[in-house]
């Protein structure tokens, strides 16, 4: 079958029936027939392909003006301003921000707070993360050390990435050497096990500072590759729409773009459930289901997060963006995920104790799964695919049976209300048809703008509506 494609613009015909023999002439002659997808140079067609791409490049040129525009506008004064940056936590993706705030100014100090002293001594000596990236060298701006007084003392911003199981203690111990200012950036996913808390919860009760500022920076991003300088994009959420765009400011350079929103919840939680749904995900890439089902598993998963979500006060914009969606496809299909690994070993039929002693990092997956249900169970919505982790990382299911389990689950139907459908129809009909009388135009504005504010509500009030079906 492959060998009967081939490629339009290589079909060449003589001009006769059959190939005309070779002679021994100065010039020979051949015929090229166009493709019947490639109109002839003077037909309409061909006017009409000029034309698309004439707005095509009309339409990429408006956007790189207003690219340039904004970014002569940009402030930069943030950048100016910093002085000295604290990163807590010598891990992978700890490791990755401290090199990359690093080259962002020259001059700018990077001290990293490590609890390693072997890795510290490897990033001072040889500036590389003996333990992480023994193959990338650190910016020389980037200092570790192991004394946290030393660390924090005159800090601008603190970029927090500690594991969030160890957040707490770990906070406590070093309270007394934290500025009741510092603007805390946390790069740690996910819920404390007993607590149920997010980092946004975690750190002020920690440093006794409920004012202490905060920043959740979250978003579909692989350490190993922001250390290679590759395009990524992330979030950074904070209740301060200036300190997030003060750190936006500070993180954004032209490999890396950084996008602000004031909803913490919606991007903590969605950082903090899409691990769970990543181990689901490699259970079936481990049990070698197919891609039909996990395409099947992780959009419900999807819905489960979003279910979950938006009932703790999350905007379900910010999970159906960068650092919901965007987060659990990467997580989910891409092999470099800890906690997909954590699923693809369970599905192959090891041991979760086997799984995590041969693991020098952590999956935050494995420790949120039990807090997810005890917080399914507090807002009252079902998640049958991040219960089945759960259970299976208790041991208490197999993933054979939590499959069969899953798919014996009732059938649903979504349905749209009808009064959601009358005001879509209301403004197509509208527009198509009323607005175009000229002696009502003076309405126009007026009526469109009621209609859009009806089938606003209408559409909000089916969201709410297909909710209460989906968890019913």
């Amino acid at each position: 079958m492959a060998a009967s494609l081939q490629p339009a613009c290589l079909d060449l015909h003589f001009a006769g029936k059959h190939p005309p023999p070779l002679k021994h002439t100065n010039a020979t002659f051949l015929r090229c027939v166009s493709s019947p997808n490639f109109p002839e140079p003077d037909s309409p067609d061909a006017n009409l392909t000029k034309d698309q791409r004439k707005v095509v490049r009309i339409a990429w040129e408006k956007i790189v003006r207003w690219s340039r525009s904004l970014r002569a506008k940009a402030k930069t004064d943030v950048l100016e301003r910093t002085r000295k940056v604290v990163v807590l936590g010598g891990g992978s993706f700890g490791t990755a921000m401290a090199a990359h705030v690093a080259g962002r100014k020259e001059g700018l100090e990077v001290n990293m707070l490590v609890r390693d002293s072997f890795v510290c001594e490897s990033i001072n000596k040889n500036h590389r993360n003996c333990k992480y990236f023994p193959e990338h060298k650190l910016p020389e701006n980037v200092i570790a050390t192991t004394d946290a007084k030393a660390a924090l003392l005159d800090a601008d911003y603190c970029l927090h990435a500690v594991p969030v199981q160890f957040s707490s203690v770990f906070l406590e111990g070093i309270s007394d050497y934290v500025d009741p200012g510092l603007p805390f950036i946390s790069l740690s996913k996910g819920l404390e096990l007993n607590t149920l808390r997010m980092m946004s919860q975690i750190i002020p009760t920690a440093l006794k500072n409920p004012r202490q500022p905060f920043v959740a920076l979250s978003g579909p991003s692989f350490a190993l590759e922001l250390m290679n300088n590759l395009p990524t994009a992330m979030v950074v959420a904070s209740k301060d729409k200036k300190l997030a765009n003060a750190v936006q400011q500070l993180l954004a350079s032209s490999y890396l773009r950084i996008n602000t929103s004031s909803d913490v919840t919606g991007v903590e939680i969605a950082g903090a459930l899409k691990n769970v749904l990543a181990i689901a995900a490699g259970i079936v890439d481990g049990m070698q289901l197919g891609n039909n089902s996990m395409a099947a598993l992780v959009s419900q998963g999807c819905s489960e997060i979003r279910w979950l979500a938006t009932k703790m006060g999350a905007k379900p914009t910010t999970i159906t963006g960068l650092s919901g969606t965007g987060d659990i496809m990467l997580t989910c299909f891409v092999n470099l995920s800890r906690n997909r690994t954590v699923g693809v070993r369970l599905g192959s039929g090891e041991t979760l104790d086997e799984i995590l002693s041969s693991m020098n990092q952590v999956a935050e997956g494995v420790a949120t799964a039990g807090a997810v249900i005890a917080l399914a169970q507090k807002y009252n919505v079902k998640l049958p695919v991040l219960t089945a982790v759960a259970k299976i990382i208790d041991n208490e299911l197999t993933p054979t049976k939590a499959v069969l389990e899953l798919m014996s689950l009732p059938q649903v139907n979504f349905m749209i209300p009808s009064t959601c459908m009358v005001f879509i129809w209301l403004n197509s009909l509208y527009i198509h048809g009323f607005c175009r009388l000229r002696k009502y135009e003076r309405w126009n504005k007026l009526v469109l703008k009621i209609i859009h504010i009806f089938t606003e509500v209408a559409l909000r009030l089916a969201n709410i509506f297909a909710f209460v079906l989906e968890v019913a």
